[in-house]
Parts: C-alpha cells; structure tokens; sequence
C-alpha cells in the first residue's frame, strides 16, 4: 500500500452514507459508530427547528433530537441513499415529533391555542398572521396530495433549513427547479392556510 493511499482520509459524508448501508444490511454495530457522527448535525436542524417555535416550548432542542433518534432506530430498513437522505428524512421526523406535540398539548387545553409558529423570512410569505404547526402540516400535507416534489422542497427547506443547493441535491434537481417550487409553493400554502 503506498503512502498516499494510506492518507486518504474517508469524508464524514462518505462514512456516514457507509454506515448507513451497513446498518440497512443488519450491521447493529453500524448504528452505533453512526449516532456519533450525525448527532450534532441533527442537533443543529431541531436547533433551527426549536428557533420557530414559542418561547417556553416544552419540548427542548435535545429530548427532539432523542425522539427523531429512537425513530431512527426502527428504520433500519429503509433504503438510504446517503447522508443527505438521511439528513431529510431526520428532518422529516422532526416535523412529526412537533406537530404530534402540538396537536397533543392542543387536545390537552380542550381546543385551546394550538402552539404558534411564526412564518418568517424564511418562509418569506409575503403577508398573514402567525400560523400554528398543525394548521401549516395540514396544508403541508394537502401540496404533497397535489405535488410531492413541492411538499419535499418546503420540507427540507423551512423545517430542516436545507439551503437551495442541498435542497436540490437531496431531490436530485436543478437549483432552479427548487427555488420555482419554493416560490409556488410557499404561495400554495398561503392561500391554503388562509383558508382553514
């Protein structure tokens, strides 16, 4: 083996997508040696996640984490792609964990305020009242009866603040094409939410 095969280091993306396939071909050990590598990055999407919802939520940034973890667990039979797919689909776990929190501290209050998740900047709707995470999964959910590409983009996007370029490498399209569906669909939703 020569010297510079010997320095080639494997690129956390490289590793992680690795694991990922070992763990799907029942590698119990893959999980382990994967948690590690992903976790501060999962953290930083429930950071960005936690960063919309009211202030005094009672779920914190780590116990979101640790249920998308255990989520995680079970999925040992999905098909991974990749780190980036991964990462998506840890996204898309997220999202459920808040809106089963919402819809349940909902129930509790008997039809109280369901919990309030400001529409941003980065949603960038142009104009509306605050909208609650369930209001906003539902209308979610409606695109991705209508457009699932849509659905995905808004997804990776505004809940895993996925930028434009990994937004597009994760569905596997051109940048152009995620920023025509951001534009449709953040309008999409608009119309949706104002209606319910």
């Amino acid at each position: 083996m020569s010297k510079r095969s010997e320095s080639v280091k494997v690129s956390p993306a490289s590793a992680v997508s690795q694991l990922l396939k070992d763990w799907r071909q029942g590698d119990e050990s893959a999980l382990d040696k994967l948690i590690p590598l992903v976790y501060e990055e999962l953290r930083k999407i429930a950071h960005y996640q936690m960063a919309r919802e009211r202030a005094g939520h009672t779920l914190q940034t780590t116990a979101l984490v640790n249920e998308v973890c255990l989520r995680l667990i079970g999925g040992a039979e999905i098909p991974w792609q990749d780190r980036a797919h991964f990462m998506a689909l840890s996204a898309q776990l997220m999202r459920r964990v808040l809106v089963d929190h919402a819809r349940s501290r909902g129930r509790a209050k008997r039809g109280g305020a369901i919990q309030k998740l400001s529409l941003d900047e980065s949603l960038a709707i142009p104009a509306g009242p605050d909208a609650d995470i369930a209001r906003l999964d539902d209308a979610l959910n409606a695109l991705a009866a209508v457009d699932a590409r849509k659905a995905k983009t808004v997804e990776l996007r505004f809940f895993g603040g996925f930028s434009v370029e990994e937004t597009a490498k994760v569905l596997n399209v051109s940048v152009r094409t995620v920023m025509n569906d951001w534009q449709f669909a953040k309008v999409w939703l608009l119309r949706e939410m104002q209606r319910s």
